[in-house]
């Protein structure tokens, strides 16, 4: 499995854990021209959330959450102040989340962490 394959499975099972929750994804792989890309936008009752998704194997090379960096970070922040001017909204609380998503061999999901508000 490829890690094009990896994040694409990490994705799905993070829309359907954020769902379980009660969340409501508003968009998926939301891009902004060059800049970048958030890969899931959802609203936590009057939160709006931007998730960056990290799938991983294992830890050796650091947490997944660890592998968004402060230049990601701060892409995230520029492509979500891009959907939030796109889409006229004001005066709704923002957060930033990672999701943790640690995978088998086979692509099975051994376990989830969401972390709101990471950064």
């Amino acid at each position: 499995m490829n890690n094009r394959e990896l994040g694409r499975i990490g994705e799905e099972a993070a829309v359907r854990h954020i769902v379980s929750r009660g969340m409501k994804p508003l968009a998926r792989n939301f891009r902004f021209g060059r800049l970048g890309e958030i890969d899931i936008i959802a609203q936590d009752g009057n939160t709006l959330c931007f998730i960056e998704v990290k799938a991983r194997r294992g830890d050796r090379y650091g947490t997944p959450a660890e592998a968004v960096s402060a230049v990601k970070r701060k892409t995230i922040m520029k492509v979500a102040q891009a959907y939030i001017i796109r889409h006229g909204i004001h005066d709704m609380p923002l957060r930033f989340d990672v999701m943790e998503i640690y995978m088998g061999p086979d692509g099975e999901i051994q376990s989830i962490e969401h972390i709101k508000g990471a950064f």
